[in-house]
């Protein structure tokens, strides 16, 4: 620690590039301070920093991180906490650029694994941006060690020392994320694909907002689907269990159609305590599937969807840099089933027409042998029944998909209900007659080169991610804006990372894209994201495995 201090009084107004002298290992009174990496002038990317805490520095009981789930919630809890000392302790900008700046990467209302802070057995450690101060490009070697020797140590006791202090809300926010991982275990035994509590508040603060709004209407279970289901800590709670098979969401437009199928779509994630969604459990496996215009597809068989297109185009091996709304929604699909995927939620809103249905009249009008689309309507039945896929829709124009559904829970006002009974007396058996069809394949075989090139001005190719779906692979910029349960960019830069990592490992996709990219994530998850990285980074988030193939599968081929 005074090693560092006399360090900054001998650097005080030079150069900025004389902070470089400070890379290295302090000791402070109650932890232990690595300079990892130093900026090299203010408005470069911030430094690196990570602070290290033994188990009896630090104070946290072992019992608190005895499994996965238990540690990746401690770790958020942390990392949460350190981010309100940030907020608290730390003045900011302080000089030319970013100087001044502390942070730490956190999630939002949902909890990923990441690597901004880890504990295990040995050490506990936060991985923080430090942004040196400068004015113009000299040093501020004063106000560094304000950041230093005041506000570090300040943040690090707030947020990372807990002897001697009640460990409550820490134990609160654990608990809460065990319970909602085994409500989704629960899954299968309940023979639902999701559960919504009672209680549960579903409606967001706005569009981009993902707090809770507070003046929602608590969610309440229709009689006909609720059931209990005990959890480890909150003991037994009611809610609605939504079956396998096909489920329709109707309603007017604006009662909470879609609200209801945004909490199911983020139901994979285990939430804060207090986000209202936190007793929201979906199958893991589950996606949302929506037309993606202009997508690039790669090789996939849409087949089933979609016969041969003019031209005696074939389907079985399709490629296109610019997809339909239909062909781009038929990709989706089948590349969620390449994913082992058990659940397709879909909203008829972000759905081509043309895929989801094709009425009497338009039959008649345009015959079957002239339509190469098979819509969706025609095949729902059977994901289910010969694939066990589910699906759950959102649908408020047509009635084609009563016919076809096992349950139809209606949204009125927020107010859920079990329409089932009326619906099937209004469809009656309005079914399309069954045909021979081109059967799913289970088990795709297809390989996609995921090399990654330089741009022409850089000496070795780059991952960057510009938005939080906007992924930069080298040469290649990958749109995963539609690929809706991408949260974070920390998950975007790590499914580049991953794809980088599979070339480089020269994995040759032997058994397939897939299974490559799954024995990567396993790795990873045996690991740790620290796999990806040459250098120590704290940025980085767990994606699934299909977000991580969604990306592979958005690759242009290369001119």
């Amino acid at each position: 620690m005074e090693k560092l201090r006399a360090l900054l009084q001998q650097i005080s107004g030079r150069g900025y590039k004389a902070y470089k002298q400070l890379r290295g290992v302090y000791l402070f009174n109650t932890f232990q301070l690595t300079i990892d990496h130093v900026q090299g002038d203010p408005f470069a990317l911030p430094s690196r920093i990570s602070i290290q805490l033994s188990p009896d520095q630090h104070g946290i009981p072992p019992e608190f991180w005895s499994n996965r789930i238990r540690q990746t919630a401690l770790e958020d809890f942390l990392g949460r906490a350190i981010h309100t000392a940030i907020r608290k302790n730390v003045k900011g900008e302080r000089g030319t650029g970013h100087s001044g700046k502390m942070e730490i990467a956190v999630n939002g209302q949902q909890i990923l694994r990441r690597n901004a802070v880890l504990i295990d057995n040995f050490q506990l450690e936060a991985r923080l941006l430090f942004a040196l101060p400068g004015s113009g490009r000299s040093i501020l070697a004063q106000e560094a060690a304000v950041m230093f020797f005041e506000e570090l140590p300040q943040v690090v006791e707030a947020g990372l020392i807990w002897a001697q202090r009640s460990l409550t809300g820490m134990q609160q926010h654990i608990d809460q994320v065990e319970d909602q991982e085994s409500l989704r275990q629960q899954l299968e035994q309940l023979n639902a694909v999701a559960f919504v509590a009672n209680g549960s508040l579903l409606p967001r603060h706005s569009g981009i907002n993902d707090q809770p709004l507070s003046a929602g209407i608590p969610f309440q279970s229709p009689a006909e689907l609720e059931c209990d289901v005990t959890l480890p800590h909150r003991g037994a709670i009611s809610g609605m269990a939504v079956p396998p098979g096909v489920t329709l969401i109707v309603g007017g437009g604006f009662h909470g159609k879609s609200t209801l199928l945004q909490a199911l779509e983020r139901g994979i994630y285990n939430h804060i305590p207090g986000d209202g969604r936190e007793l929201v459990a979906t199958t893991a496996s589950a996606v949302k599937i929506r037309a993606e215009d202009h997508r690039a597809i790669n090789q996939v068989d849409i087949s089933p969807f979609i016969a041969t297109l003019p031209g005696n185009r074939t389907t079985h091996q399709f490629s296109t840099d610019n997809a339909s709304g239909s062909t781009s929604q038929a990709a989706n699909i089948i590349e969620a089933l390449e994913c082992h995927c058990t659940c397709l939620l879909i909203d008829e809103d972000t759905s081509a027409t043309n895929f989801m249905i094709r009425d009497h009249r338009m039959q008649k009008l345009v015959p079957d042998k002239q339509e190469p689309i098979t819509p969706l309507l025609h095949r729902v039945r059977e994901l289910y029944e010969k694939e066990r896929v589910s699906t759950i829709i959102v649908t408020g124009g047509s009635g084609d998909y009563l016919a076809a559904a096992d349950r139809v829970i209606m949204m009125d006002n927020y107010q859920t209900f079990d329409v089932t009974k009326k619906a099937r007396a209004l469809a009656g058996d309005s079914l399309p007659e069954k045909i021979e069809r081109v059967p799913f394949h289970k088990k795709p075989f297809r390989q996609i080169d995921l090399s990654i090139k330089p741009l022409p001005h850089q000496r070795e190719a780059k991952i960057q991610v510009r938005e939080q779906r906007l992924l930069e692979y080298g040469q290649q910029r990958v749109d995963l804006s539609h690929v809706e349960q991408l949260l974070d960019r920390g998950q975007t830069e790590a499914i580049g990372l991953l794809l980088a990592w599979c070339h480089r490992q020269n994995r040759q996709q032997k058994s397939g894209l897939v299974a490559t990219l799954q024995q990567a994530l396993k790795d990873v998850e045996q690991q740790g994201l620290d796999l990806l990285f040459p250098w120590k980074t704290g940025h980085l988030a767990m994606p699934r495995l299909y977000e991580v193939a969604a990306a592979a599968n958005r690759l242009r081929e290369k001119p």
